[in-house]
């Protein structure tokens, strides 16, 4: 019989479902319905709902980068944020895109092409779940933030011919949008074939 220590396992730290990333997650989805109640009272016309709109937008997307980075930098990934945090951000750029094509300030197939992309690759996702996670990527972080800035840019009352800008930042967003996309798919479709 030896005297050495019998090695521990380490059991995972439980983390609390009530941790600041799920807050500001839920906070995100909680400011969704009250961005789209600022843009309907707007009607896209009228400049101090609109920037209410564009404000309550720019707050809730900044919690979209403020939950990942508090998670991951303090451990607190939970079963909650994994499901609800897509979800929050879906819904958030989801209503943003179908209310500008429904004001006229964004065309319905930009629109159709941004969406089908980002449910087509939660889509994907859970296809290969069982294979391995395609993480975000740098390009999938830039559309991001392409999206937000051409959203934001849409929604505050800027003037012409300043608001020239608003339309090329979203046709670089479309651009990085369909891009990332495809790589999204070969990335799926690699994990599968090793698999």
């Amino acid at each position: 019989m030896t005297d050495e220590p019998v090695p521990v396992t380490a059991t995972p730290r439980p983390v609390s479902l009530y941790n600041p990333a799920n807050v500001l997650t839920a906070a995100r989805i909680v400011l969704v319905p009250v961005f789209v109640v600022f843009v309907i009272v707007s009607d896209m016309a009228e400049s101090g709902w609109r920037i209410a709109a564009c404000l309550t937008f720019c707050v809730a997307s900044a919690t979209d980068f403020a939950d990942g980075w508090i998670a991951r930098r303090y451990q607190l990934v939970t079963s909650f944020g994994k499901v609800a945090d897509p979800i929050a951000d879906k819904a958030l750029t989801g209503s943003a895109l179908i209310l500008l094509s429904a004001y006229d300030r964004l065309s319905w197939w930009v629109t159709g092409v941004i969406l089908l992309r980002e449910w087509g690759v939660t889509a994907l996702r859970f296809w290969v779940i069982r294979y391995g996670i395609i993480p975000a990527s740098r390009g999938g972080k830039l559309k991001t933030a392409l999206q937000i800035a051409a959203i934001a840019g849409f929604l505050w009352p800027v003037p012409a011919p300043f608001d020239l800008v608003s339309i090329a930042l979203m046709v670089a967003a479309l651009i990085v949008t369909v891009v990332t996309g495809v790589d999204y798919v070969l990335q799926a479709l690699r994990l599968r074939r090793r698999a």
